[in-house]
């Protein structure tokens, strides 16, 4: 299963938009994974001082991660190495505590994605999306492994239905095929990973029908906490 989107400007929350896009933010949301890492404090030594003590993560080509004291930034699509790259993350970084998503479009493996969020219930580790981050489709649901779950002001949270995956093709990466039957039983898998995460069956139903596959519904605050996306 695929759940991705390409990158998305951040609309008034409660709107869908169209269209695909391709990635583009990759090395800005490095810049701005450094530039959070090196601004815990006002001073400019203690700034050079929080740079210095970053440390890039070896991931595979779809991510970056980058580790600062007790936090690790994410940002880019989710890839199907992602269970192992947070564990080594974790094995290198084990005082990290929380994971701060930057802009995080959406995923290659749904299922590698929903492991991914159970590993991170599992470390007892927190989430948070960074201010004026944004987290799309299966995105939101590595978002919701977090045991607490915060959102940064002008942050942005987008969900849409699913379709099956199929074949690669050279351009997209897979042939999709057509809309996933509301009768399949799968929908019991997603349905019961959100349910062990303490998140309503309700979020499930409501974001297939938010928004078709090709576009994105970004949720409403109220939205937010109704469906208990957020702890905090």
């Amino acid at each position: 299963m695929q759940r991705y989107k390409g990158t998305w400007p951040v609309l008034d929350s409660g709107c869908v938009l169209d269209s695909w896009s391709a990635i583009g933010r990759w090395p800005v949301a490095l810049l701005v994974i450094v530039s959070l890492a090196g601004c815990a404090s006002s001073s400019s030594k203690n700034r050079e001082d929080g740079a210095a003590k970053a440390s890039v993560i070896d991931t595979d080509s779809n991510i970056q991660l980058v580790v600062n004291e007790d936090s690790a930034y994410l940002s880019g699509v989710l890839g199907r190495e992602l269970t192992n790259t947070l564990k080594s993350m974790i094995e290198q970084h084990p005082n990290v505590t929380e994971l701060v998503l930057v802009d995080v479009p959406g995923s290659l493996d749904q299922q590698e994605t929903m492991n991914s969020a159970r590993l991170i219930r599992r470390l007892g580790l927190n989430t948070h999306i960074a201010r004026t981050g944004y987290v799309l489709s299966g995105g939101v649901d590595l978002f919701l492994g977090g045991v607490k779950r915060t959102i940064g002001p002008g942050s942005a949270v987008g969900v849409h239905a699913w379709r099956d995956q199929d074949n690669p093709s050279s351009n997209a990466g897979t042939i999709m095929k057509g809309e996933v039957d509301m009768a399949d039983p799968v929908h019991a898998e997603y349905v019961n990973f959100y349910l062990s995460l303490g998140i309503p069956e309700r979020f499930y139903w409501f974001s297939l029908n938010a928004a078709p596959a090709e576009r994105i519904y970004y949720l409403t605050s109220e939205e937010i906490y109704d469906f208990h996306l957020a702890t905090d």
